[in-house]
């Protein structure tokens, strides 16, 4: 019962600074507040590791391609594909710290079709190597740092 309780204190919250955000302001927090843009956002996280294009997107919210990445863009952001790229980024960046498998492994579970995928991607959003995120090194000179 309490664990009910907390879970819907927090969503409570959620609804609340959700509708406080500024009506510009982007992210997807503020996709959340379109029920489209918002639904998108849901079947992109739910499924990270479908080969999703934007016209699947759009029939899955039941929308044109170019209204969705459009919307989405201006709400979001960023495009729906590269949400989904970054959002894979930071799956795998957490997979790598928090657990044991391959990046072999790892890049199937977020969408890549190869490792060398994954690593091509990893270094091209993060600045290094999967290997050197998983030992620790989060910048080019082995301080911490921050992901995305």
């Amino acid at each position: 019962m309490l664990a009910r309780l907390s879970e819907l204190m927090f969503i409570e919250a959620v609804r609340r600074h959700l509708a406080e955000l500024p009506e510009h302001s982007t992210g997807w927090l503020s996709g959340l507040r379109d029920p489209c843009v918002g639904q998108a956002l849901g079947k992109l996280h739910a499924a990270p590791e479908r080969s999703w294009t934007l016209a699947d997107l759009a029939r899955e919210v039941a929308m044109s391609r170019s209204v969705l990445a459009e919307r989405f863009a201006q709400l979001v952001g960023i495009p729906p594909m590269q949400y989904l790229a970054q959002w894979r980024i930071q799956l795998a960046a957490t997979q790598l710290t928090s657990g044991n498998d391959s990046l072999a492994q790892i890049a199937e579970q977020v969408g890549y079709g190869s490792e060398t995928a994954l690593s091509r991607a990893f270094k091209r959003e993060v600045g290094i190597a999967p290997a050197l995120w998983r030992k620790g090194q989060r910048t080019p000179s082995g301080a911490e740092g921050q992901l995305l």
